[in-house]
């Protein structure tokens, strides 16, 4: 479970505004979030991943403070342990997809798994500048599997996918997230993709439009 209670101050477009967040999430389960440009879909993921630092509140995690201005609690991302996929992929240009996979994990079993749920098994050698589009969204994908996270943080995970390959992989990735029992919030925009999942909506208008 995640209970988040925050405030983050920032600076868009129509001059600095707040973003508010009194939130739990069910764990175990998936969250899908809409929501409107610039209402800070991506600073929430950011800010459970603590990518970006709330400026007062608290994030509650299965029990545990990842964050809590009052007691000066601030665990750092590698302690969080989440698995984030970035909407421009954020990946590694001087890595193989396999070497993506063996950074995040030692486990080969595992790391050929997710190969194959990705599609990836043929290409395990070539490094981002030679893979499609399609291609690097779903090792950005697998790399935040591979540390088998208790909390996947997506946004925009599917953009780049055809539609054939978005349901297969979609498929795939339900079974693996009900196997490792994460806790999943997956922001689009695209709502027909996300009727795809079984989860609670969240129409987010952190700071509206």
């Amino acid at each position: 479970m995640i209970r988040i209670n925050v405030e983050k101050k920032l600076n868009a477009y129509k001059g600095q505004q707040v973003l508010q967040i009194n939130r739990t999430f069910a764990g175990g389960g998936i969250t899908k979030i809409y929501g409107p440009s610039g209402s800070g879909k991506t600073t929430l993921l950011k800010l459970i991943a603590s990518l970006t630092d709330p400026d007062q509140g608290e994030i509650i995690v299965n029990g545990l403070p990842w964050f809590d201005s009052s007691r000066k609690i601030n665990l750092s991302p590698q302690k969080r342990n989440t698995g984030f996929v970035f909407q421009n992929y954020a990946l590694f240009p001087n890595m193989t997809v396999i070497e993506h996979l063996q950074y995040a994990t030692k486990d080969t079993e595992w790391i050929n798994r997710l190969l194959h749920l990705g599609k990836l098994d043929t290409l395990a050698t070539h490094k981002p500048d030679h893979l499609s589009g399609g291609q690097q969204q779903r090792l950005a994908i697998l790399r935040a599997l591979a540390i088998k996270p208790k909390v996947l943080l997506m946004d925009e995970p599917f953009s780049a996918l055809d539609s054939k390959m978005k349901m297969e992989l979609i498929g795939e990735l339900k079974l693996v997230l009900a196997e490792l029992g994460v806790t999943a919030l997956i922001v689009s925009h695209n709502q027909q993709e996300l009727e795809l999942f079984e989860g609670e909506v969240m129409d987010f208008e952190g700071i509206g439009e």
